[in-house]
């Protein structure tokens, strides 16, 4: 028995040193052949062709939870917090002016390693490196990532001009500030094609086209804003009122309607704005009483984006500063969910209620774009505030007039409002990235003017026009 074992082990031994010897041998051809060095080159640019398409594909399938109390746990860590202080404190904590870590591009090293390799090798290399070379050139492109530059051929249009558009609230240049430094300068991104906006232009990709722009005032503001820069501030007889169209007429007893529409004839293109500053559907729960409540719903969309959906090529919705008890309360606003009151005490909560009608809005627009997939929609991050010393209504100012006082650069690769960059996340809407790049923008707000001088309370949320939010446009216009 012992000799049968021993004869054993050594058949067992000599096999796997026939097995040593075949795959060295193997190894030894496979290094003749290819060298080692370009096996690594090859092996890292199919890597990082196919990392790309891995995260492209997974961008594309994953679906989005629409959880009414949490939809991740960053969500969980900040469920308990209003829209004010969730968004105020966050805006202050990242260091808009601090640089992280920049991606490293892969070099090559130069000369031949190997003197007994073949011509055909060294051209294999040198195709090789030229490849790596522009794969690293191609970097991500965030338009949201980038600095502010000094721009002499700031403003797009005059702050005196554009009265047929703009509203006189907001024209800062018929106030009694002096200082409009804040007008010269424009956002240039890293790795991004930024094309310069020319209204004509512009009104030629649009042609045949419907502009809409769906949210609170600060909407409005970006709807003003571009309606400002297509016409170069300049009165146009062209352009028609439509709003009678899309039911945009000033109800009785109203102090404006609930939106504006216009259409220029020479291009057939259409641009409108919609009042709807929680981006959820309202509905009067007792039609014959004027001071009834109003249910909130926050699973539907408003009414007027479902109706006129169809007729939309371009849509940009926004919400955010809407989402506090007060503007609740003053508008009689109930929160309502499968068309009944809500009655789940976490949903309730500011935050969650918020994150829920963003979520919500976003899976039933992503749903519609397959059925309409011409349109291109996309959701507008926050604006920042920059009350300082208290609210709006408890002493709050912003009387910094010196242009990029905190800085002028963003190199954080994440958007700053994660509500919006997560209920986006794997859907046709597209993310249009503004707060960081505002926070940095103190200075062209409202603040004390007024086109009368009389004294109130500071506006530390709007902005004066021409201003910031033609940068919004500008970048609206470079993913268009």
């Amino acid at each position: 028995m012992k000799g049968g074992n021993s004869n054993r082990l050594r058949g067992r031994n000599l096999s796997l040193t026939m097995i040593g010897l075949i795959f060295a041998t193997l190894f030894l051809w496979a290094w003749e052949k290819k060298p080692l060095i370009n096996t690594l080159l090859s092996a890292q640019d199919q890597f990082m062709i196919s990392s790309t398409e891995v995260s492209m594909e997974a961008s594309s399938t994953h679906p989005v939870s629409i959880n009414p109390t949490y939809h991740n746990e960053e969500d969980r860590a900040h469920s308990v917090r209003t829209e004010e202080s969730r968004y105020g404190n966050k805006e202050e904590a990242p260091d808009a002016t601090g640089k992280n870590s920049k991606p490293t591009s892969i070099q090559e090293k130069g000369g031949n390693e190997n003197p007994g390799s073949t011509t055909a090798f060294s051209q294999e290399k040198g195709d090789n490196e030229r490849d790596l070379t522009s794969l690293s050139a191609k970097k991500v492109c965030n338009y949201a990532k980038g600095r502010w530059i000094a721009d002499s051929r700031r403003p797009l249009y005059s702050g005196f001009g554009c009265r047929q558009w703009l509203s006189e609230m907001w024209a800062c240049r018929l106030t009694q500030r002096t200082d409009f430094s804040y007008e010269s300068y424009r956002w240039q991104p890293e790795n991004c094609e930024m094309p310069e906006f020319e209204g004509s232009e512009f009104m030629r990709r649009m042609q045949d086209k419907t502009i809409a722009f769906i949210g609170d005032s600060l909407g409005r503001q970006q709807f003003q804003s571009l309606m400002c820069m297509v016409t170069g501030g300049e009165f146009n007889l062209e352009v028609e009122d439509v709003g009678r169209e899309y039911g945009l007429v000033k109800a009785r007893g109203a102090i404006r309607p609930d939106g504006w529409a216009y259409h220029f004839k020479n291009t057939n293109t259409t641009i409108l704005y919609y009042w709807s500053a929680s981006l959820c559907d309202l509905e009067p729960i007792n039609v014959t009483d004027p001071a009834t409540e109003v249910a909130m719903h926050l699973d539907r969309p408003p009414s007027f984006l479902s109706r006129f959906l169809h007729r939309f090529d371009v849509v940009i919705l926004n919400t955010g500063h809407h989402w506090n008890r007060g503007k609740l309360k003053a508008n009689r606003w109930v929160m309502h969910v499968k068309g009944k009151p809500n009655e789940d005490k976490k949903l309730a909560e500011i935050g969650n209620a918020k994150n829920f009608a963003v979520y919500s809005v976003v899976k039933w627009l992503d749903l519609q774009l397959s059925l309409h997939p011409r349109i291109k929609a996309f959701f507008r991050t926050i604006s920042p505030r920059h009350f300082l010393n208290g609210d709006w209504n408890t002493g709050g100012s912003c009387d910094n007039t010196t242009p990029l006082a905190g800085g002028s650069e963003v190199w954080q690769d994440e958007s700053s409002d994660s509500v919006v960059e997560g209920a986006v996340k794997g859907t046709r809407v597209k993310i249009l990235d503004i707060t960081a790049i505002s926070r940095l923008r103190d200075e062209g707000h409202i603040s004390r003017y007024r086109a009368k001088s009389t004294e109130g309370v500071q506006d530390c949320l709007h902005w004066c026009l021409p201003g910031i939010p033609d940068t919004w446009n500008e970048l609206l216009y470079a993913q268009l």
